[in-house]
């Protein structure tokens, strides 16, 4: 398996494993990376295979119907013209729409069709049911830990940063 080394040495091994914030912050990398593993083989088993742009394409447009295509670019970190190719190979699958707008004759919005929410149907229920199977084969109480502690772990990232609590512990704790 891969292992993510944050800051590109093993500076705290000397603790032992499991000490600091790089320590387990390279834990779960791990854990997020084995995750996005399966994450990644349940998609390609869904009936209809597409790439991982492709989903994320999708799902931008179901979570924003009518978006433009500047905007799904602008979401997907992408330029204008893979994003143009992109919904070009969607629409021609079928599963994804172009449409004008109703006020402004001048922009395209994008719209899923049909068999577009059917294949996000089918990828997510088989990535629910993938993460079921392993959650299935934890202990109750580790399932519960996990549950708090990506509780924690959104909530920690979705705080406004601190200020004036001072610099982290330097020994990463």
């Amino acid at each position: 398996m891969f292992v993510t080394h944050l800051d590109g040495a093993d500076n705290d091994q000397a603790k032992g494993p499991g000490h600091g914030h790089r320590a387990i912050a390279r834990e779960i990398a791990d854990a997020v990376e084995s995750l996005a593993d399966l994450w990644t083989v349940a998609a390609q088993e869904a009936a209809l295979r597409l790439s991982l742009h492709q989903l994320k394409a999708l799902r931008a447009v179901a979570e924003a119907p009518g978006l433009n295509l500047t905007a799904l670019a602008e979401r997907l970190d992408i330029g204008m013209p893979t994003a143009s190719r992109l919904c070009d190979r969607l629409e021609a699958a079928g599963l994804l729409e172009r449409g004008i707008h109703p006020f402004n004759r001048r922009e395209v919005q994008l719209r899923l069709t049909l068999p577009g929410r059917e294949v996000l149907k089918d990828v997510a229920g088989r990535r629910a049911q993938a993460l079921a199977a392993v959650l299935g084969v934890m202990e109750p109480a580790d399932r519960t830990a996990l549950r708090r502690g990506l509780q924690a772990l959104r909530a920690a990232r979705d705080a406004p940063p601190s200020t004036g609590s001072g610099p982290a512990d330097p020994d990463g704790r």
